[in-house]
């Protein structure tokens, strides 16, 4: 008697080989056989006709608050994702002192957009160390595993105080105690250390990110603590500002300590082809024996624009403002008045900057329907459909924001979109030193939703692409799942094989669908945010516990904290029958 049999799907185990139908059999939580099981189940589930592939590991998330109140991490659950990894882009909640809570949640809320009042009213502060907060994540039931990064940000703070957040100069002392409490938080259980270097990071003040410009003897120092340890990634967000020096520093970082180091990437429309020579240093860097990958998207990182997200192309326009707060049907009643309608389009936005884009780049504006299409053709845009009609292109937006009874939403891809198209996306994630990620789960609440990359892997890229070449179906689930989890140290997961811990899903995937995004106000003190599910996952299970029923939560919470890297359960025996 097993504790859960899956029968007769037609597993996709990982490895990136061939397809092939075998039952699945778990006992205490890890897979016992695969292959034809004769003994039964104790809860059986029938996959004749659907996938059963192992959970999808996703490697940057920012559920570092979340984790306090919400024990399903929505919406990356929603997508099959058994295991998350939070902490990225140096932002999170430990180490703290007392008197820094407010600014560690300015520091979240500017740079990943989640409410700062929900952070204030759902995070329950129990911890103090970075160790602390392990033991505080770990007290809380989940559906799913997480682990847990350093963030440099919080680190800074801690250390420094003050001048810290001002962006000071840590002195050698101060270097020294960095590394002392990194060495101690991956000693504890973190994954790794992540740091921003970005000047798009701010704080909801306007303030730059502590970390950025870091002289590189801090950060050589931190690295001392994986290298002394022998454990953990070492991430970075830059703009590569000064390419040449940046990278140097890259490489000394990775030379010096050992260590896997992984940093993000991403197609700019201003230079387009700037990711090639990216990975060309990528490349050398391995050559010389050093372990750097990139982290890429599979899809553009888009924002979305409508009247109950964050932004829109009118939301600066004078005769706007005194509508912006009305429910959305009121809204929606007025806007849809003609003389309404004619005033806000006769005007121009109150205010200008970055915002700007998102007001007038009209030929990167695109309808995202139902399904979601994540990649739109030029002639879908609004300028497009405006020339056509032979109106201008703010009339277009408007309708637009309009329809579905003002739900619908806009997708602006803002990067990895240059050429109107997803070529350079496949591109970069075909190259052999990069790794999925960069789906920011749990942040960017009112205006980007990129939680569901599991789901258009599957959609768009192994079912449906038309513009260009798909993507072989075992490629994209190992993609996600075993080279995701070996990015992060985390052996014993990503591969339907005996031996391996019982993560696993099973999809219908003929039938698998991604509506659009919606807005929902279920955040601690009302706060809204983007979420997004998804049609077609007949059930996720983690550690041997079936957790979701399409789409559905079962109530059950088998979900742990991750402490540090995790050694292959046991060798994998052939399979069964």
């Amino acid at each position: 008697m097993h504790d859960l049999v899956i029968r007769g799907g037609t597993v996709v185990d990982g490895t990136g080989g061939d397809r092939f139908s075998a039952d699945v059999a778990i006992d205490g939580g890890v897979i016992a056989d695969v292959g034809r099981v004769t003994g039964p189940g104790r809860e059986e589930i029938d996959a004749d006709g659907l996938l059963v592939t192992p959970g999808f590991v996703d490697i940057h998330t920012h559920y570092d608050g979340q984790v306090s109140w919400d024990p399903y991490l929505t919406p990356s659950s929603l997508h099959g994702v058994t295991t998350v990894v939070m902490g990225n882009c140096g932002v999170g909640f430990a180490p703290i002192r007392p008197d820094h809570h407010d600014f560690l949640i300015s520091l979240m809320e500017g740079v990943e957009d989640i409410p700062g009042t929900a952070l204030a009213e759902g995070i329950t502060w129990e911890w103090e160390s970075f160790p602390e907060y392990l033991d505080a994540v770990e007290r809380v039931p989940h559906a799913l595993d997480i682990g847990a990064q350093v963030p440099h940000g919080a680190l800074r703070a801690y250390v420094m105080g003050e001048r810290g957040a001002a962006r000071e100069d840590a002195s050698a002392d101060e270097i020294d105690e960095m590394t002392r409490l990194t060495r101690e938080a991956i000693g504890a259980g973190a994954l790794g250390f992540t740091t921003s270097r970005t000047v798009r990071h701010r704080t909801s003040a306007g303030d730059y990110t502590p970390s950025l410009g870091a002289v590189p003897a801090e950060l050589w120092g931190i690295g001392r603590a994986l290298a002394d340890v022998g454990a953990g990634v070492f991430e970075l967000v830059s703009d590569f500002e000064d390419f040449e020096g940046e990278f140097a520093m890259i490489r000394e970082l990775a030379g010096s300590t050992g260590r896997p180091l992984s940093v993000s990437l991403s197609q700019h429309d201003a230079v387009p082809d700037g990711w090639r020579e990216f990975l060309k240093r990528i490349d050398e860097a391995n050559d010389d024996g050093m372990k750097v990958t990139a982290q890429v998207a599979c899809r553009a990182i888009g924002v979305m624009l409508g009247l109950e997200a964050s932004l829109h192309p009118f939301v600066a326009h004078p005769s706007y403002g005194p509508l912006h707060l009305l429910p959305l049907a009121e809204k929606v009643a007025r806007m849809s008045d003609p003389d309404t309608r004619a005033q806000i389009l006769s005007e121009e936005p109150a205010f200008g900057g970055p915002f700007r884009q998102f007001a007038e780049s009209f030929h990167k504006m695109f309808a995202l329907g139902d399904p979601a299409d994540y990649e739109p053709a030029p002639d879908q845009s609004a300028q497009a459909i405006a020339e056509a009609r032979g109106v201008r292109p703010e009339e277009v937006v408007y309708d637009m924001l309009l329809a579905r009874d003002g739900h619908e939403l806009i997708y602006y891809p803002l990067f990895n979109y240059a050429h109107g198209n997803l070529d350079a996306a496949r591109e970069m994630m075909l190259h052999e030193h990069t790794v999925l990620g960069l789906s920011d789960g749990g942040a960017h609440c009112g205006a980007i939703c990129d939680a569901s990359f599991p789901t258009t892997l599957l959609t768009l890229w192994a079912r449906d692409r038309t513009r260009g070449e798909r993507l072989p179906l075992e490629w994209v689930v190992r993609a996600q799942t075993r080279e995701t989890a070996e990015a992060v140290g985390l052996c014993d997961r990503g591969l339907v094989a005996p031996g391996f811990k019982a993560d696993l899903n099973v999809i219908d995937f003929d039938n698998l669908e991604l509506p659009p995004p919606r807005i929902v106000h279920d955040l601690p003190a009302g706060g809204k945010r983007l979420t997004q599910g998804a049609r077609g996952y007949t059930a996720t299970v983690c550690s041997g516990t079936v957790t979701f029923r399409e789409g559905e939560p079962t109530g059950a919470l088998p979900g742990r904290l991750v402490r540090g890297a995790q050694p292959t359960l046991n060798a994998a025996p052939a399979r069964s029958g």
